[in-house]
């Protein structure tokens, strides 16, 4: 095994186990929001399949990286400076943060955001020195080099687009020796505003902040989107890595799923790791309000409904797709009269669009 591919995640498994698996909580913390970019723009085609658009290197990720699937594929091309890490996410993260607060509060939104530095240093839980001011110019570089390309398939006809996670980005800095950013702004893609605007969006435990490992905040980004409010969601190892998109090995990434799972201190989420058949399973700690704007139908399903589901959605978890109908009826007001007809129609369809996992 080479040199550089046992360094390329910032997970490392000879390491001595920290006295805290977390870093310490530096600033108090507001809400915490996420955009699931892809699932956004991309749920009538490849909802199933994850797309890590960030990196979990230490070095420069310069690669282009494309997923295909059914014909449809998505393409990631990172600058010269390198593909958008999974730490330049905090900046998108805290515009996001801002943007459905002023939603919230029925205020005006833009898709220009203006940011005082040291505000975004502290909602992250990072120090406020001079090198972490210097660290999110070198973010949005990254952030506004990163472009991604898809095409959308419709009869004999496709479509192709692309678009980047910001557009722009300007930097106010003062000016002498000590060159102290003062603040910056981002306008972020219209893809992303819209899906923002849309409440196509996650909320974050306060704690993921304080996560030490990419590693860990790509599995609890996966946890907190598949397992969502359910009791439990189990995974495949070589699934888990796919969805991640380390470029470790599968031997060394399972010693990093071992790891976590020994350490437990996940946010959200318990991790438990069967090594006979590698298998991951997480488990809802209870810890999880659901989002403000989100209420779950709670009605009873026919005693048959998971079997003729398992019917009509070969291969997927019924569990996960119950979870996803009621969760979708609750976001759209709806009341189902007749609750199991409309949850069977709801997985063929979801079925139709998305194939087999």
């Amino acid at each position: 095994m080479d040199t550089e591919t046992m360094n390329h995640d910032l997970f490392s498994v000879v390491e001595e186990k920290p006295r805290l698996p977390l870093i310490p909580d530096r600033h108090p913390q507001h809400d915490l929001f996420i955009c699931d970019v892809a699932d956004a723009i991309l749920k009538d085609m490849m909802a199933h399949m994850e797309h890590p658009f960030y990196s979990l290197s230490k070095k420069p990720e310069t690669n282009v990286r494309r997923y295909e699937h059914n014909g449809n594929w998505i393409e990631i091309t990172p600058s010269v400076k390198g593909l958008a890490t999974i730490y330049d996410k905090d900046i998108l993260i805290y515009c996001i943060s801002q943007i459905m607060a002023k939603l919230k509060n029925d205020e005006p939104v833009s898709p220009r955001v203006r940011i005082n530095s040291r505000d975004l240093l502290i909602f992250t839980n990072r120090g406020t020195s001079g090198r972490d001011y210097m660290a999110l110019i070198e973010a949005l570089d990254r952030l506004e080099g990163t472009r991604i390309r898809t095409n959308i398939r419709s009869g004999d006809e496709e479509q192709m687009d692309g678009f980047g996670l910001i557009d722009a980005s300007s930097v106010r800095r003062k000016h002498g020796l000590d060159g102290r950013l003062l603040w910056c702004e981002v306008k972020l893609s219209d893809w992303v505003f819209n899906a923002i605007r849309s409440k196509e969006v996650l909320t974050l435990h306060r704690d993921y902040f304080r996560l030490r490992k990419p590693i860990e905040r790509r599995v609890y980004e996966i946890a907190r989107k598949h397992c969502g409010p359910q009791d439990s969601w189990k995974i495949g190892l070589p699934t888990l890595l796919k969805k991640t998109g380390s470029q470790s090995p599968l031997k060394r990434f399972r010693q990093m799923i071992r790891n976590l799972a020994d350490y437990d201190h996940l946010p959200d989420y318990s991790v438990t790791f069967d090594q006979e058949t590698d298998m991951v399973t997480f488990h809802n700690r209870g810890t999880m309000p659901l989002a403000s704007n989100l209420s779950v139908w709670e009605g009873e399903l026919d005693a048959d409904a998971h079997h003729d589901a398992r019917m009509v959605a070969p291969g997927w978890d019924v569990h996960m797709l119950e979870g996803e109908w009621r969760a979708w009826l609750g976001d759209n007001e709806i009341e189902p009269k007749h609750p199991t007809r409309h949850f069977i129609k709801f997985c063929k369809s979801w079925y139709e669009k998305r194939g087999k996992p």
